[in-house]
């Protein structure tokens, strides 16, 4: 009996013992350990960062803040609103300074020389022997001096180091109290390598899809939100927490050099697609879910650019000093909220509105109408707090774009300040007047020193209370986009698991039907398309002069196949011989022009202004504005911005003479044009000569030649509309959407928005009626 009871005795002592035991396991072999929470948050912390583990009602939890005791904001069992609170009002001036930092251009590894360029250990990475996934020292300086924690991320030399990376940089910030874990942000980056062939079941470096533009040519949302939601995932293996897109500005100007990042000029559309896209990042499903749809696949989506950038005067743009200004001459200044009020604001998802907003850097030209106030958008008052906060009720991140607050060096340089407006305010007061406005972040911006000299004027002008709270507003909003995603939690990655999941199988065949399902269609004359397979083609070779990039870099000359010239021959026989060829295909690109400033002509003592074209040939601006709406920079004498009577000519303008020469080698034989296109263009010039014309937005070649082939059909719809002519293009006002004359083809077919065909003839389905242009 007595052995019974000591037997029942030491059982209730083991059960107790177990159920009063902690619920939490820890595994890891590296400095990288995991401890999982039995029914909770599994955790990822780092052993050298000094970090110790704490166990509170037998659950672990990370003591951030190294006090020893379980704050709020490190118990994973609070909501992500109330730890955001209780970590805001605990940070110091210093630290809330650096979480509204937001880095300049990170590559990893950095570059060595030229823009990015960095140092490791005070020598470029090609002779410092450091590893790929090793800090800078630039990095180490802005994430410990600076308390820097958002970075921007561009070139990852593969997944894999881009997670050994990440890890590093989360060990290092995650020592540092309070702990406050890294948001890795990305410009778009699943656009498409053109030439590269696909195979079903090969995966990639990462699934390539086509651009905005040509999402918003299938005019099917679903297709956006089910790339936001793999890209999502995509990024996440990245250790990439926020996406600086989708870009739904409307692009009422045709000559905007940006319109081809945007969803295109009609106001439904491209709020449906903003919604889509937004959804597709943000939510998590699932037990990625952590609460209210967010979650460990989330990805905060930065919506730009408020209230809308894509009415520049004359079509220029405002990175450069030439193109601060946007205009509205008719008068729809509010129509362009639209994708962010009724599309980014209201999702159909749980995650509710989009978690982050970028003003563009332009100036709303005499739109303050409270202040009066002509300065770039992240400064004014009016279009921050009154419209947004205020009006609208955005209570989400609002980040500056790029440099706004640095110094103008030159109108015409890529990479300078952009402090429109308010160039003659010292960087702190700059800074003051971007919080003041209501703004949160300063994009490009890796020193803290200017955010806290605003912070003094704040005290001075406002009392400490006042701007202390201030500050935590924006660092609760900050903070809110960190938690939600779980990276307090866990910030780490598994390299090998990352390689799995970037560019995977499934991912690179969802983007590449969605590229099939992107080519519109514009003709098909007596039904030339599809070609048969295994016919003779010529393929002219495309001939590029010298010139400059974006950033303003030299490009050289080349002449050479703007195709693959491998995968044509996979699906035809190829010959450099016109007259033995049953067809021929022609790829170009839409007009270039420039950017419509001249230095030589101002250095000549013109204004500098000249058109930007949408045609190949000589134009010359006769029916130009004359003065312009608006104008003024430091380093002009004048206001009237006008290239009435000016010429110009598209950069790659021996793309048209691709087509014509090969129309007459062909002498009647069916020619098969196909446009990558960036911006409306005038049909005019060719149509006549092409026996089918295609317009895709950034594919592969496979894609295209598979439709040429009838492999697939097209099914695509323009998402903008074609002008009749340059004219046309003058006429029409820079801020209202879909108010051209439109180019109308020798079969009777005009280039509206919503125009397509398929080998039926012209699509008429849900999609054009949904988004008919209103009579």
């Amino acid at each position: 009996m007595k052995a019974t009871v000591r037997l029942i005795l030491v059982w209730l002592t083991a059960t107790v013992l177990v159920s009063c035991g902690p619920r939490w396991k820890e595994s890891g072999t590296g400095d990288v350990h995991t401890i999982t929470n039995e029914g909770g948050k599994t955790l990822g912390y780092s052993t050298a960062s000094g970090v110790k583990i704490l166990t509170v009602d037998r659950y672990a939890f990370k003591d951030l803040n190294q006090n020893g005791q379980l704050d709020v904001y490190e118990d994973w069992r609070q909501p992500a609103e109330a730890r955001a609170k209780d970590l805001a009002s605990k940070m110091t001036p210093e630290q809330i300074a650096g979480l509204m930092l937001y880095s300049r251009h990170q590559s990893i590894p950095s570059m060595p020389r030229g823009f990015m360029a960095a140092t490791y250990g005070g020598k470029p990475f090609d002779e410092s022997g450091a590893k790929a996934a090793d800090l800078s020292d630039q990095q180490k300086e802005f994430l410990t001096r600076d308390h820097l924690r958002h970075v921007l991320i561009t070139r990852v030399e593969s997944a894999e180091v881009a997670a050994m990376w990440n890890n590093n940089a989360q060990a290092l910030v995650e020592g540092i109290v309070p702990g406050v874990p890294i948001n890795t942000s990305s410009d778009p980056r699943h656009g498409t390598v053109a030439n590269a062939e696909f195979n079903a079941g090969a995966g990639g470096s990462i699934s390539m899809w086509p651009g905005s533009l040509g999402l918003a040519a299938t005019f099917d949302p679903a297709v956006t939100e089910q790339f936001g939601h793999l890209a999502a995932q995509e990024y996440r293996a990245l250790g990439i927490a926020t996406a600086l897109s989708p870009q739904v500005d409307l692009a009422t100007e045709p000559r905007w050099n940006r319109f081809n990042g945007t969803f295109g000029e009609h106001p439904v559309l491209a709020t449906d697609m903003a919604r889509a896209y937004i959804d597709g990042f943000q939510t998590s499903v699932g037990t990625a879910e952590i609460a209210d749809g967010w979650g460990y696949e989330s990805v905060n989506a930065m919506v730009k650019h408020w209230p809308g950038g894509g009415s520049g005067e004359g079509g220029r743009d405002a990175h450069f000093g030439f193109g601060k200004y946007a205009v509205y001459p008719g008068k729809q200044f509010a129509t362009h909220f639209a994708p962010f009020i009724n599309g980014a604001f209201k999702l159909n998802g749980k995650t509710g509105a989009a978690s982050a907003l970028m003003p563009y850097y332009t100036i709303s030209w005499n739109q303050d109408t409270v202040n009066h106030e002509n300065v770039g958008n992240s400064y004014n008052k009016f279009i921050i707090t009154d419209l947004l906060r205020n009006k609208y009720g955005y209570d989400g991140v609002a980040c500056t774009d790029w440099l706004v607050t640095g110094d103008e060096t030159s109108l015409d340089v890529f990479i300078t300040g952009k402090s429109w407006g308010v160039e003659k305010m010292s960087l702190a007061e700059r800074h003051y007047k971007v919080l003041m406005a209501g703004v949160d972040q300063f994009g490009g911006n890796n020193d803290a020193g200017p955010v806290l000299e605003a912070y003094q004027m704040g005290v001075k002008e406002l009392g400490e209370d006042k701007m202390r709270a201030r500050f935590e507003q924006s660092a609760l909003r900050l903070l809110r986009n960190i938690f939600r995603t779980g990276l307090f939690e866990n910030p780490y990655l598994d390299p090998a698991a990352s390689k799995q999941v970037v560019g995977s199988p499934d991912k690179m065949k969802a983007g590449y039907d969605a590229q099939l399902k992107s080519v519109v269609m514009l003709k098909n004359k007596s039904n030339t398309l599809p070609l048969k397979k295994g016919i003779k083609v010529y393929v002219p070779k495309k001939f590029t002069p010298a010139g400059v990039n974006f950033l303003g870099q030299p490009t050289p000359e080349s002449n050479e196949y703007p195709v693959n010239i491998d995968i044509v021959k996979k699906f035809f026989e190829v010959t450099d011989k016109p007259e033995e060829a049953d067809a021929a295909l022609v790829f170009i690109a839409s007009p270039n022009s420039g950017n419509g400033y001249n230095s030589a002509d101002a250095k000549k003592g013109g204004n500098g202004y000249v058109p930007i074209s949408l045609q190949y040939g000589a134009y010359t601006a006769t029916d130009a504005r004359d003065p312009s709406i608006a104008g003024g920079d430091p380093f002009e004498k004048f206001t009237n911005r006008t290239y009435r009577g000016k010429k110009s000519q598209a950069i790659n303008s021996t793309d048209l003479g691709m087509v014509t020469a090969t129309a007459a080698k062909m002498k009647g034989k069916p020619v098969i044009v196909s446009v990558n296109v960036s911006n409306p263009m005038v049909f005019a010039e060719f149509e006549k000569q092409a026996a089918g014309i295609l317009v895709s937005f950034g594919v592969q070649d496979q894609a295209l030649l598979e439709i040429i082939t009838g492999v697939a059909e097209p099914s695509a719809l323009l998402p903008m509309q074609m002008p009749a002519s340059m004219t046309d293009v003058e006429k029409q006002a820079e801020d209202v959407p879909l108010d051209m004359t439109c180019y109308t083809d020798e079969s009777g077919n005009t280039y509206n928005f919503g125009f397509g065909l398929n080998w039926k003839g012209v699509i008429a389905d849900e999609r054009t009626r949904r988004y008919a242009i209103a009579k």
